[in-house]
């Protein structure tokens, strides 16, 4: 067997999209087994993945600062890796990996592309053109540790039964189609106005075959969602009811997912979910479309109005005078794109 050691450390998104290659890794090389450390909040990301096991990073006390993260190196070669793959490519990785290596570890690193995205997101001499998917970008960086990967042949785990405490808040999975709605991101510049979002859920609302279910956390998004939820007998709203590892289980049993331009996308689409993604000032030519996605099913900001469209790679910058680009993305349009891909 050879063993590989993963790091990716944060953020949600960014570590679901790990999955579906480690899950294309372990299944397409039998010889290989593979350890992620990352934040422990993410270990149900890679549970059931055979031959995959889990390090959380504590890098507010045991592994904090440099001292921190050479004490995560000792805690990590205990384990005797054979190749080390830094997926996150930062400051904590670099040290990390750079241990390994003076072991004599082969070490690889997966290159972001920051210039081509760079081009993509600045004013002038804009370069409007898609850059290389994360997930094809994680792939190269295994490629060059001796391990191919065809991220085209990921066989998608079975979706597990609903559990008693899941169907006391959702109901039976019977004949409707489940539609999940995540209308928050980390970024205001990429979550869809919340009246342009109430209209979209009363659309889809108004067909009974359809059950929404409306996801997020923290005590400020869980008040917004009961506002969304309007009294509709089939919009149900499942943040702060259900633990983390329900929830996956959850999203693995929708039949479309909703999302912005954040981490619950990813996250269905590594359970092989369809996702309609919307796009304020982010764009899907950064290179994070949900694995496997189709680039139609990502509903994006009008260039043609908003032409500085995208101003950033993940939504932290803002242009005055773009305040309302996502506006351009209108309710219709969304409810037709959902029910496109239902039928």
């Amino acid at each position: 067997m050879k063993h590989i050691l993963i790091i990716r450390l944060s953020a949600m998104g960014d570590v679901a999209m790990t999955v579906p290659v480690i899950r294309a890794l372990v299944q397409q090389h039998q010889n290989v087994k593979v350890t992620v450390v990352s934040r422990p909040f993410f270990k149900p990301f890679f549970e059931e993945i055979e031959r995959v096991d889990f390090v959380g990073v504590d890098l507010k006390k045991r592994h904090k600062g440099f001292v921190g993260i050479y004490r995560l190196y000792q805690d990590l070669k205990k384990q005797q890796f054979d190749f080390v793959a830094d997926f996150h490519n930062v400051l904590r990785s670099k040290v990390l990996r750079t241990f390994f290596k003076i072991s004599g570890i082969k070490v690889a690193f997966t290159d972001k592309g920051r210039d081509e995205k760079k081009a993509l997101t600045r004013s002038k001499n804009k370069i409007f053109k898609p850059v290389k998917s994360m997930v094809d970008r994680h792939a190269e960086t295994l490629k060059q540790l001796g391990f191919s990967v065809d991220l085209s042949n990921v066989i998608f785990p079975k979706k597990k039964p609903l559990s008693p405490e899941i169907i006391k808040i959702t109901g039976e999975n019977d004949t409707q189609k489940w539609i999940g709605i995540a209308p928050f991101a980390q970024y205001t510049t990429k979550v869809y106005p919340q009246d342009l979002m109430s209209e979209t859920i009363n659309l889809l609302a108004q067909n009974q075959e359809y059950k929404v279910l409306l996801f997020g956390g923290g005590d400020e998004e869980i008040q917004k969602l009961n506002q969304l939820q309007q009294n509709l007998n089939n919009v149900v709203v499942v943040a702060g009811k259900i633990k983390f590892q329900e929830e996956l289980i959850l999203i693995q049993n929708l039949d479309i997912m909703l999302s912005m331009d954040s981490g619950n996308a990813h996250i269905a689409a590594m359970c092989g979910i369809p996702v309609v993604t919307l796009w304020g000032h982010t764009h899907p030519f950064a290179g994070f479309v949900p694995f496997q996605q189709p680039l139609s099913n990502c509903l994006v900001a009008d260039r043609e109005k908003y032409p500085l469209l995208p101003t950033s790679v993940y939504g932290n910058k803002t242009i005055p005078g773009y305040e309302e680009v996502m506006r351009t993305i209108l309710p219709i349009n969304i409810v037709e794109k959902i029910k496109e891909l239902l039928r």
